[in-house]
């Protein structure tokens, strides 16, 4: 059923005519101004055609000169909405109040962001966007123009290089971009950097003082790798010794790695609750009573709710409670022994620092008793072996 906008706001009529001259019917009616259009053969052989309200009414003198008859066989349009729309009041007034209602909720400013900040607190950034009216359950047209409040937010935080304020739906989003400062580096005394360890040197970078050793050379703990003093013997000076040192170091683990481990196991069983999310608060509606499991895990989902694009704070939360349990597992002697070297290996880590590399392992010794390995290893690891040792004036100086 086609028609134009302002045939459609009269309303349209689908008529199929029947008798032995609907053809006659067709012309006489249009010379005598009605309008039809889509005039066409039904798969029946009947003439159909749309018209409007108005000239439906304006066929009757027709149909009793051809002998013909109408039959509706479709309504659309303004006139027949309404009608239908006042059987439905209740209907429309709901509807009604649904727009209203969704027009004025997308109209609310219901949260504020903040990204970017590092050293800017939230709490400080919030209170200079409420100062310019940025806060939740604000109306979006009472604010100014996203570049106004930007420079009125740079202005209210000196800290910040930068701010930009996008508005996307119903949330405000506050991008900062913070000042670069230096940073006040500490008041450092003179110094020696000596040796932490028993080592083999195999990097050596003095960015202040003197080297006192070279590549290859092998030192004992406390000796000293960068001098913090320079010059001659007549015009010796002390400064803060900078620099890189690093070399190979020996550390020897004894290690009890047991043979059986405790892993956890999802059995399949779970339990299911649902809340209702209104803003922060959910309230739960079905899955009620405690968990049936004795060890379990919890897992969370929300759905929000959206309409064109905005965010709406209602929406739906589901809990999943997964059954778990702890099962032992019983581990070959080459598998102990392995996890025992990791286990090592991330103690030699934490305290070595990130930038160790560990070289070679050798296992000195091992034996097997009471379910558990017992072992003695040997790690050759590349490290920092840098220390500080304050330069302290003599006396007299």
């Amino acid at each position: 059923m086609k028609g134009t906008w302002m045939q459609w706001v009269k309303g349209i009529v689908t008529v199929q005519v029947r008798g032995d001259e609907p053809e006659s019917f067709v012309n006489r009616a249009l010379a005598g101004g009605l309008e039809l259009w889509s005039i066409r053969r039904t798969s029946g052989g009947e003439l159909e055609f749309e018209t409007t309200v108005g000239h439906f009414f304006r066929m009757r003198p027709y149909l009793k000169r051809t002998s013909c008859r109408v039959h509706v066989a479709g309504r659309e349009g303004m006139p027949f909405w309404v009608v239908k729309l006042r059987r439905r009041v209740f209907f429309a007034m709901g509807l009604l109040i649904f727009l209203i209602g969704m027009y004025v909720l997308s109209s609310l400013v219901w949260s504020v962001q903040v990204k970017g900040n590092i050293h800017i607190s939230d709490d400080q950034i919030l209170q200079a966007a409420e100062a310019e009216g940025i806060h939740q359950l604000q109306w979006s047209f009472k604010l100014e123009e996203p570049a106004l409040l930007a420079k009125r937010l740079a202005a209210r935080l000196p800290d910040a290089a930068w701010v930009g304020v996008q508005k996307k739906g119903t949330s405000i989003v506050i991008s900062v971009v913070e000042s670069t400062k230096p940073e006040a580096g500490p008041l450092l005394n003179p110094r020696h950097l000596i040796a932490s360890a028993n080592a083999v040197i195999t990097e050596i970078q003095a960015d202040a003082g003197r080297p006192v050793v070279k590549r290859n050379m092998r030192v004992q703990k406390g000796d000293i790798l960068i001098s913090g003093t320079i010059g001659g013997e007549t015009d010796t000076q002390t400064v803060v010794a900078k620099g890189k040192v690093r070399g190979l170091v020996w550390h020897e683990y004894t290690i009890v790695s047991p043979l059986t481990e405790k892993v956890k196991v999802y059995t399949g069983e779970s339990k299911i609750k649902w809340h209702l999310v209104l803003g922060d608060r959910a309230l739960q509606v079905s899955g009620f009573g405690d968990s049936p499991f004795a060890t379990f895990e919890t897992v969370q989902l929300e759905e929000k709710a959206s309409w064109r694009g905005l965010h709406l704070p209602v929406g739906r939360l589901k809990e999943t409670v997964l059954e778990v349990r702890l099962d032992e597992r019983v581990l070959s002697k080459e598998e102990a022994i392995s996890k025992g070297i990791q286990q090592a290996k991330a103690d030699l880590m934490t305290k070595a620092g990130s930038d160790a590399v560990v070289l070679a392992e050798k296992l000195l010794h091992e034996k097997t008793e009471n379910g558990k390995v017992y072992l003695k290893v040997l790690l050759e690891v590349e490290q920092s072996i840098v220390a500080e040792m304050p330069l302290v004036p003599m006396q007299g100086e």
